[in-house]
């Protein structure tokens, strides 16, 4: 697994998860930064998945591959869910919904990095 990339995966949600709080104690919507800021958080998802896939096929990582699948699939899920959910719900709590998006990313990076320097 890629540690820079996840770096980058955890700093990046977690500047998300902060301009969607900003945003909800301003009482506003998600707005179009935070909209193209979930994309963005979405692609180094997706890339980091790649990254972990490729290095399975080639026979590195941990024996819970489960375990490991699992976390990839909820991580690529959670952004698009995330803006989805807000974009339904145009009032302060759209933007608090982000916040919990952008913060669930980072702790499942993190988690991520745990499980593939430790095998579980």
């Amino acid at each position: 697994m890629n540690t820079t990339l996840a770096t980058i995966v955890i700093v990046w949600s977690l500047l998300l998860a902060l301009a969607a709080l900003v945003s909800a104690i301003r009482d506003r919507a998600m707005g179009m930064v935070l909209l193209i800021g979930f994309a963005v958080l979405e692609v180094l998802v997706l890339v980091q998945a790649g990254f972990v896939i490729a290095a399975m096929v080639r026979g590195e990582g941990p024996d819970a591959r489960a375990l490991l699948y699992g976390y990839l699939g909820g991580q690529a899920i959670i952004p698009p869910a995330g803006v989805f959910l807000a974009l339904a719900e145009r009032s302060r709590w759209g933007s608090a919904i982000l916040v919990v998006a952008g913060f669930a990313i980072a702790v499942m990076t993190g988690r991520l990095l745990q499980i593939w320097q430790t095998g579980a």
